[in-house]
Parts: structure tokens; C-alpha cells; sequence
């Protein structure tokens, strides 16, 4: 009988515990609920930035058809040309005052947005080489958002634009930098804003390239082409600490995570050997990722498509699952307000033609949405 109440005991207390875990499971789901920010129909989102202060959200969209504005901002869930209709006219004559293909958006936190207008050559292209080798069009828009007029624009000294491939960007007010991620040049791209010059930093290093054999496989479908290529990326995602101590970086097909304290990615003194000596590996288990984004906690944000979900990896190193929805494929870009909630664009890149042997797969309407970090 004292053996059968022990056990009984046991049991209770381990129905508790199952029963309180699953209270805190359920609660911690409720409280990062997916929430559609806007939808676009058939246009497809790529850059998302949050100015932290106002909240102001900015989209980007590439220059595919069908095609409406290549930077907006969103208003009354409404898309506004932005900074105005005249930088939103498709004017490849005129590339200095008009967007070509806005790939990715950046809110520094200072009071300005800056858009990185990138089409890479077909040659350096995440989509294959189409073996033309003319030069990729690629500038730096600078805009003052109290303006909303574009103050400055760069158009990065010295890059070989034959074979470069310019992905995101993060600004670092303190040094007057802008580091950008290079998938074609596997390799950071540090440009000096002072002098619209650059410099490629750990170029083919292992943290910058592409795990061998890595074929990313989402709802159980390979991502390859008609002609049975994988799709691949080398350096990809990046993000930044608020304080700037921090540059995190990731190619897309492999599992690690990277950061490296941005003082030596700013030593234009270190070798190339003595610059990767810097380098520290986060985690190994972060898994598929595209594109990054850091909390004021450093907690470092990005979307795993293979689960449908938003993950974290925290400072200890630890992954989390912030959400998971059948709507998240393809996480792309992100941006943090002061509302407390982590906005992100999906852009289904798995699932248009190029990699479904010409079938549209895509789930339409393109969205982008929010959950509460």
C-alpha cells in the first residue's frame, strides 16, 4: 500500500508538471500570434524596414512583373510611393535619380532609410549564370526621413560590378560604415562612406561560403532548377547590433551562424588570416535562414522555411521558435519597431517557376506580416 501511494504521488506531481508546461506552451503561442501587416496581390515584397522611433514601415519590391513602385512606404495599410513617384519611375536611362531594383532596406535609428538599389549581373545572379558578363547596376540611396528627401548617393568605388552580387546592407553610424553581403564575391563588402570606396573583407572565408552539397529541401521538394541545378547562396543574411559592437552574417546553405566584432571588420590593417582568427560561430544549429535581424537584446532573428516558422538564437547561443505558420515560407527581411513587434516580408522564392520546372507554385497574395517579440 506505501509503494501505491508513492507511486500515485509521483504520478500527481507529474501531471502537474506536464499540465503547467503545457499552460506556459500555450500562453508563450498566444502571445506570438501572426498578424498580416498588407498584402500586394502578385507583387512580391523583398526589403521590410522599421523606423524604430515612428514605427514608419518601408517595402521594397524588385523590378519583376507585375510591377507598381519599387520603394514604398505603408500607410492606412496602403502602399505610397516613396520618397515620391518620380524615384519610383522605371528610368534605367536615368539610374542616379531613378530606383532600378530595390534589393533591401535599412532604418539605422539616426533618422535615416537607406536603400540598396542592386541588379547584379546574370553572372553573379543567386539564379544562375545566364552567361552575359555586363556590369551589375548597383547604388546606395541615403534618405532623410524628417525630409523624406534623398540626401546622398553612393555608388561603391572600386567594386567589381562584373561579378559582384550586393544582397543587404547594415549601416554603422559610429565608424561612418556600411557593411553589405556579397553572395557572388562570398564575401563582405565594406564600404567607406566617406570616400564611396570599398573593400571586400573575408572573402571565401568557411564562414562566408556555402556548405558543399547542401540542397535546401522545403515541403520535401528540392529547390533546383529545370536543368537540375540547386539553388545556392554564400553569405546572405546580415544583421547588426543596436550598439554596433556586432556584425551577424550567414550563408544561406549552411546551418551556422556568424558574428564578428566590428571593430576588426573595420581593421582595413588585418590580413585576411588575422581578420578570420576573429570570427565567432554562434551556433551550428541555426539552420536554413535568409535573411537577419538583432533585437536590443541581441537576440538574432530569421526565418526557417523548412518549418514554416520565425526562429531565434538567443546570446547564449540557443535556438527558439518565436512562431510557426503555414503562411511563414520564405522569410526574407525584417525590421523591429518600438511597438514591440518584429515585421517581415515573404516572398515564396522557393515556390515560383524558376525552381517548379516553370509551374507557379506561389501562395498568393504576397504579404507581409508581424508577431510580438
Amino acid at each position: 500500500m506505501g509503494f501505491t501511494l508513492c507511486q500515485t504521488n509521483i504520478n500527481t506531481d507529474f501531471m502537474k508538471k506536464i499540465i503547467l508546461s503545457l499552460l506556459i506552451t500555450t500562453s508563450a503561442f498566444a502571445q506570438n500570434k501572426l498578424e498580416e501587416v498588407v498584402s500586394f496581390g502578385k507583387n512580391q515584397p523583398i526589403g521590410v524596414a522599421v523606423d524604430y522611433a515612428s514605427n514608419r514601415l518601408f517595402v521594397s519590391f524588385p523590378h519583376s512583373e507585375p510591377f507598381l513602385y519599387a520603394l514604398t512606404e505603408i500607410k492606412d495599410g496602403q502602399r505610397t510611393p516613396y520618397p515620391n513617384a518620380a524615384w519610383n519611375w522605371y528610368m534605367p536611362a536615368e539610374y542616379a535619380t531613378h530606383f532600378y531594383n530595390v534589393q533591401d532596406l535599412y532604418a539605422d535609428g539616426k533618422g535615416y532609410l537607406w536603400v540598396l538599389d542592386s541588379k547584379p549581373s546574370g553572372s553573379a545572379s543567386v539564379f544562375g549564370d545566364d552567361g552575359k558578363k555586363e556590369e551589375g547596376k548597383f547604388k546606395l540611396v541615403k534618405i532623410n526621413l524628417a525630409t523624406n528627401r534623398q540626401e546622398k548617393t553612393y555608388y561603391f568605388g572600386g567594386l567589381d560590378k562584373t561579378k559582384s552580387g550586393l544582397n543587404d546592407v547594415r549601416v554603422d553610424t559610429q565608424r561612418n560604415l556600411a557593411y553589405l553581403s556579397d553572395p557572388a564575391q562570398k564575401a563582405i563588402v565594406v564600404l567607406d562612406l566617406a570616400t564611396d570606396s570599398v573593400r571586400l573583407a573575408l572573402q571565401n572565408d568557411a564562414s562566408t561560403t556555402a556548405d558543399v552539397g547542401y540542397i535546401l529541401k522545403i515541403d520535401n521538394v528540392e529547390m533546383k532548377d529545370e536543368n537540375g541545378n540547386p539553388f545556392k547562396s554564400d553569405v546572405n543574411g546580415i544583421a547588426l547590433t543596436s550598439d554596433n559592437k556586432y556584425f551577424y552574417y550567414k550563408p544561406i546553405n549552411k546551418d551556422a551562424l556568424y558574428r564578428i566584432e566590428t571593430k576588426y571588420l573595420a581593421d582595413a590593417s588585418l590580413s585576411a588570416k588575422e581578420l578570420s582568427t576573429k570570427v565567432e560561430t554562434v551556433t551550428t544549429q541555426a539552420g536554413v535562414s535568409h535573411g537577419l535581424e538583432c533585437d536590443a537584446k541581441e537576440n538574432v532573428y530569421y526565418g526557417h522555411s523548412p518549418s514554416h516558422s520565425i526562429r531565434y538564437v538567443s546570446p547564449d547561443g540557443k535556438v527558439h521558435t518565436l512562431v510557426t505558420d503555414d503562411r511563414i515560407m520564405w522569410a526574407d527581411s525584417f525590421g523591429i519597431g518600438s511597438d514591440g513587434y518584429l515585421y517581415f516580408s515573404v516572398v515564396q522564392l522557393n515556390r515560383i517557376a524558376k525552381w517548379n520546372k516553370g509551374q507557379d507554385k506561389v501562395n498568393y497574395p504576397f504579404r507581409v506580416f508581424r508577431v510580438k517579440i
